[in-house]
């Protein structure tokens, strides 16, 4: 593992920084606190993170939102900690992005474990992807993985890297049907420990930000399986 690694801790148990904290810095990596969901948005955009342990639980504002809001602006690694027996928070962060969750109570070295295995499948894709750059055009929609770039029509498409990721497999493979499960072995890695729900919830993003009208191309659900993306022959 890398030194210079930063991690933002959120949660408002100080315990849970000191031990945390402590396996952290055995790895290498450094971290700063954050003990309410406000301070944690605001110590994210300042310090830039390269990885977060947020708590759902937290005061002034919930780790989901808090997870929502820095899904906004970035696709930096979210691990989550819930209560045991909060099926629904854990089913809800992973759908708003978190990449993993770990139940109360945990040890440390659990947690750090956690957050190694996430952060090598997160600079294994880096690596792929900067050794193999790509540019694919469909009609009047480009997806860059250069650039992390989806335009249509010449005017850019805000999105994350993962949903450019999802795009742009599905895009080089027209007509080819994605299982779920095929999707998160392919954008996320082997090592995931995510749901498939992650998936759907990437998937309903994106169809989101692309047009509805105007277009001969669409992301298409095959149902009880996955996806595909379908062109029109006109």
């Amino acid at each position: 593992m890398e030194k210079n690694i930063n991690i933002l801790i959120c949660d408002d148990n100080p315990a849970i920084h000191d031990t945390i904290g402590a396996y952290l810095k055995l790895e290498g990596m450094e971290y700063f606190s954050a003990f309410d969901g406000i301070e944690a948005l605001e110590i994210f955009k300042k310090e830039q993170p390269d990885f977060v342990i947020l708590d759902i639980m937290m005061p002034k504002m919930f780790g989901t939102q808090v997870c929502k809001e820095i899904r906004k602006i970035s696709d930096v690694p979210i691990l989550m900690l819930t209560a045991k027996g909060e099926e629904i928070d854990r089913i809800v962060g992973l759908e708003i992005g978190a990449d993993d969750y770990v139940i109360k109570p945990f040890s440390p070295r659990e947690v750090v474990t956690r957050v190694k295995a996430i952060l090598r499948r997160y600079q294994s894709d880096s690596k792929k992807i900067e050794e193999n750059k790509k540019i694919i055009k469909v009609d009047n929609l480009i997806v860059d993985l250069d650039k992390y770039l989806i335009e249509v029509d010449k005017c850019k498409i805000e999105a994350t890297p993962k949903e450019i990721e999802i795009l742009y497999l599905l895009v080089s493979n027209i007509g080819k049907v994605y299982t779920r499960e095929q999707i998160l072995s392919s954008i996320w890695g082997y090592d995931y420990f995510g749901d498939t729900r992650a998936v759907d919830t990437h998937i309903k993003r994106l169809r989101k930000k692309l047009p509805e009208i105007g277009t001969r191309w669409e992301i298409k659900s095959i149902y009880g399986v996955g996806y595909k993306f379908e062109v029109q022959n006109e």
